[in-house]
């Protein structure tokens, strides 16, 4: 059952093609459209993986009632104000969705229940809420929900008056939705047939029929909407990797049709936001590769228009910016860590930093707009999250809540180190270690080594309890912030990217290496762990250097990507050109791909034990992927190391909705990890 494909005058066989269902677009609404042979196939696998990781069931449990430990059952986030009203979520001890409330303002008690997950999702096998947010009025709230793992969303609205339910609510939508600022209209982004973004309609807030407000002719674009934080207008956003542009409708005519702020430019990229009397815009134009903020006075603000307020400064990453009415804040990238800089109206700056030598600072704006309260999110490694609300004019912090850690947690006991590897193009990688104070440096630790590397996502210094798990048993975790992440600025990522991918890769080994030499772990003893594009990673390096890793898991891997990428009726393949290439219609671009796409480069040598796992409503990398991987690994590999796949049959890319089915999806992946890179035969 090969299938054999001519391509740009080049040939390749694909001898497991048949494991793509032709019909995918309607298994991702309904899974038991899947063709039988397929079904089979998949829970076959499944049954195989879990006879061979038999003898870790008890390791299982045990990981994740140490991981469920460590969760505070009973929790509740910050609330957050908007006018006469906090909002704020909350869990009830043994729920795996949380219900969302509000209370008066400044009230602790007179809750109501605005949606409560839990009994939503009673009986389902998969729900999960993308989105959800109040109207302006607070007379409103709608969701959006999916019920399949598919990335469809339905969404639905509910009058707070009365508590019902509206009829009819927007089907087909990608989880994006804005209210208007007067709330009596709804803005929402319709999926089409091939699970893309296409088009924005426009709905009374309290059901109607939908007007058309803006259709997307570039199937390589994708589209959101939102309001600017002074709810002056509503923005719809247009962008791909590397190119956007922003569509502007007045929030005092919300039925107007959208004016463009700047038409696109390949290559160029912004966004914008509104204060006071000018708009603020972050934008990578004129060779600012790690982007400046320009302000415009103009109604629209052409480019022409544009003035510079924060200079470029190569390295450091103007990563995020929130307005208030008389304060403007930014969030910045630089060597792996972040800072917050706020800004008054008159020019003058401070910035807000910590000491530790690898943390995570972000920020969460929050509704208000006339304010001088914002809030960001502080943690590290070994400290658990932290929410401040920051008093910008009085330049004073105050905690509002810490995460609570029910089963204890000392950070004494842990240290965090931030080591740099040399890559081999002489660069310089940042790594993230965590270990226990008195592990050794001997090389005798197993090691989990964990990347990403893509789409100019960073990889921030974070807490988990989960990660945890592993080390109390005297494992070393390592964070790589290698190329293909902004982790040292957009100059970092686009090192990463289309011709020059490989860099990942190598910066991946060079971590692992560096990590050796000086005693974090041992080459065949390091478990490769990396999700989505970051397995892609770990896919690649386990064909580059096998003699490296002694495990490696890939979450929903992006393995097969010429395939993928020469397959323009997938989901993400058109918008994702500008990050791989087109090997359509570039002969270089199919080259490149060809020479590193992990399914496509398996060849006749000994691999380490491999774990994939992928869910069959995955619209991003679909379940095949990993299906035709490890089928190929296994024809291929002259070694005698267990090669497993797990296909999660009720769930997409993100796994299981629920907390605690997440958590046991996590034990899993650890309990491969102890059972692969131990050796006397024996789980401890």
């Amino acid at each position: 059952m090969s299938k054999r494909i001519v391509q740009l005058g080049r040939e390749r066989v694909d001898d497991y093609a048949w494991m793509k269902d032709d019909n995918w677009q309607a298994v991702l609404r309904d899974p038991g459209s899947l063709r039988p042979e397929i079904r089979e196939h998949l829970e076959a696998e499944n049954a195989y993986t879990v006879a061979m990781l038999g003898s870790t069931e008890a390791l299982q449990a045990t990981l994740f009632e140490e991981m469920k430990g460590r969760l505070k059952q009973d929790d509740s986030s910050a609330p957050v104000p908007d006018g006469p009203f906090e909002y704020f979520s909350l869990y009830e001890i043994g729920a795996q969705h949380p219900r969302h409330v509000r209370r008066a303002r400044g009230a602790e008690h007179e809750l109501a229940v605005l949606l409560d997950e839990e009994a939503e999702s009673t009986g389902k096998a998969y729900y999960a809420v993308e989105a959800a947010a109040h109207s302006p009025d607070h007379k409103l709230y709608a969701w959006a929900v999916d019920e399949h793992g598919s990335e469809y969303h339905q969404i639905l609205i509910r009058d707070l008056r009365t508590g019902e339910v509206l009829e009819n609510g927007p089907e087909s939508a990608t989880g994006d939705f804005v209210f208007s600022p007067d709330s009596q209209w709804l803005f929402w982004v319709w999926r089409n047939e091939n699970a893309r973004p296409a088009k924005v309609f426009r709905r009374p807030a309290r059901g109607g029929d939908d007007v058309l407000v803006y259709e997307e002719s570039d199937e390589g674009m994708f589209l959101g909407v939102g309001v600017t934080s002074d709810r002056g207008h509503i923005v719809i956003g247009v962008q791909n990797q590397e190119t956007s542009e922003a569509w502007l409708i007045p929030g005092s005519n919300p039925t107007e049709a959208p004016t463009i702020a700047e038409p696109r430019r390949v290559g160029v990229r912004y966004d914008l936001d509104h204060w006071g009397d000018r708009w603020v815009i972050r934008t990578n134009a004129d060779g600012a590769v790690d982007f400046k903020l320009v302000t415009s006075r103009a109604v629209i603000p052409s480019s022409e228009t544009w003035e510079v307020l924060v200079e470029h400064y190569p390295g450091r990453l103007i990563a995020g910016v929130a307005a208030y009415r008389d304060f403007l804040v930014r969030l910045e990238r630089e060597d792996a860590c972040n800072q917050i800089v706020i800004m008054d109206r008159d020019g003058v700056e401070h910035a807000i930093t910590f000491d530790e030598s690898a943390y995570s600072l972000s920020l969460t704006p929050g509704f208000e707009y006339d304010t001088t309260t914002t809030r960001f999110v502080y943690q590290s490694p070994t400290t658990p999250r932290q929410w401040f609300d920051y008093d910008m004019a009085e330049r004073t912090r105050l905690l509002r809540k810490t995460q609570e850690v029910p089963s204890g947690h000392d950070p004494s006991r842990y240290e965090a180190r931030r080591l740099h590897a040399i890559a081999a193009d002489g660069q310089t990688v940042p790594i993230t270690v965590l270990k226990l104070r008195d592990t050794p440096l001997d090389g005798s630790a197993p090691l989990m080594l964990y990347g990403y590397g893509s789409y100019g996502i960073p990889l921030d210094p974070s807490f988990s309890t989960q990660t945890l798990s592993l080390v109390d048993r005297g494992w070393i975790w390592a964070s790589a912030h290698i190329r293909g992440g902004s982790d040292k600025g957009w100059g970092w990522f686009l090192d990463g990217r289309g011709p020059k991918k490989k860099n990942t890769f190598t910066d991946f080994i060079a971590c692992a290496q560096h990590l050796v030499a000086h005693g974090y772990g041992k080459a065949g003893r390091i478990a490769a762990y990396g999700g989505s594009a970051g397995g892609m990673l770990v896919g690649a390096v386990a064909n580059m250097r096998p003699d490296l890793w002694g495990a490696v898991i890939a979450a929903v891997p992006f393995v097969d990507v010429l395939n993928t990428m020469s397959d323009d009726s997938l989901p993400l393949t058109p918008p994702e050109w500008p990050e791989w290439g087109n090997p359509l219609t570039d002969e270089a671009a199919y080259d490149y791909i060809a020479s590193y796409s992990p399914y496509d480069n398996v060849t006749a040598q000994a691999y380490p034990a491999i774990f994939a796992h992928g869910g069959l409503t995955d619209p991003r990398v679909t379940w095949w992927e990993p299906e035709k991987w490890i089928a190929r690994l296994r024809n291929h590999s002259t070694g005698d190391r267990p090669l497993l796949l797990k296909v999660n049959m009720e769930a997409g890319h993100g796994g299981a909705s629920g907390r605690f089915d997440h958590l046991k999806e996590v034990a899993l992946d650890y309990a491969f990890a102890i059972w692969a890179l131990h050796t006397d035969g024996d789980l401890p």
